[in-house]
């Protein structure tokens, strides 16, 4: 399976009233196609900071990444917005969406704003469409953001980050926000989507949802103290999972 994501020697420091902030240092790992990483940690271990630096939200200060063979910290500025639109999705705990515009018109803005493909507007939203249909959101197309609830506001999100194919969607507490039952919903889907093929690494300090994924790192202070590798196959019980990872947690200090 091809590496879509190598991180090698990454650091990030932060200079607050002239005091030197070292978030991350010397961060090396890799994410393969179509794997589902989490990357958990105590408050404040830097692992927010580590997924903006991937994902070129935010600039490292030393060491390279390279997402799908291309080191975008080499990248000027407007190629890594391009980048970040055509091949990257992103979810956050808070889900900022355009007030003055429909969940649908929302959905489809960044393919509107997207060079990728020659499809004409309608065609993107009809992709719109048929990705509310998915996930189950098709009859709020045409509701403001604040007419909905929380769990169909975060599903939306997901269809707007997944309306230019990405090959990496990026994830930051996408379940922070919401309700149990809300958290479980928005799980399927991104499980559903990762089943599909769709590249995932989020951000999250649910053992629940953790237990979900393949793979999870476990960041302290700016270094990966340990890697967790999920059981092969779907015939474990998820509560043995989330309790297998609980165990794994609790031996790094969890």
């Amino acid at each position: 399976m091809a590496t879509v994501l190598e991180v090698k020697d990454l650091c990030k420091t932060y200079v607050i009233n002239k005091r030197q902030n070292n978030v991350l240092k010397n961060v090396n790992f890799s994410v393969e196609e179509g794997e589902m990483l989490a990357v958990m940690g105590p408050s404040g271990s830097g692992k927010s900071t580590l997924l903006y630096a991937v994902s070129g939200m935010d600039a490292a200060t030393g060491g390279t990444v390279l997402f799908d063979g291309r080191d975008i910290t080499k990248l000027k500025s407007k190629e890594l917005a391009a980048l970040r639109l055509d091949e990257m999705g992103f979810i956050f705990q808070q889900m900022y969406m355009m007030k003055n515009l429909t969940i649908l018109d929302n959905i489809v803005l960044p393919a509107m704003e997207s060079k990728k493909t020659s499809e004409t507007k309608k065609e993107k939203i009809k992709r719109g469409e048929e990705l509310m249909r998915k996930l189950d959101i098709i009859e709020v197309a045409d509701n403001d953001i604040n007419e909905v609830s929380g769990g169909q506001l975060q599903r939306a999100c997901i269809c707007r980050s997944m309306i230019n194919r990405p090959k990496v969607l990026f994830a930051d507490e996408p379940t922070g926000a919401l309700n149990r039952n809300a958290s479980n919903e928005v799980m399927e889907e991104l499980v559903k989507l990762n089943e599909e093929g769709t590249t995932v690494m989020m951000v999250t300090h649910d053992a629940k949802v953790a237990a979900r994924c393949s793979r999870v790192l476990y960041i302290v202070d700016g270094n990966i103290r340990g890697e967790y590798r999920s059981p092969a196959g779907a015939e474990m019980p998820e509560k043995d999972r989330e309790r297998r990872l609980n165990n794994w947690l609790l031996e790094l200090g969890w």
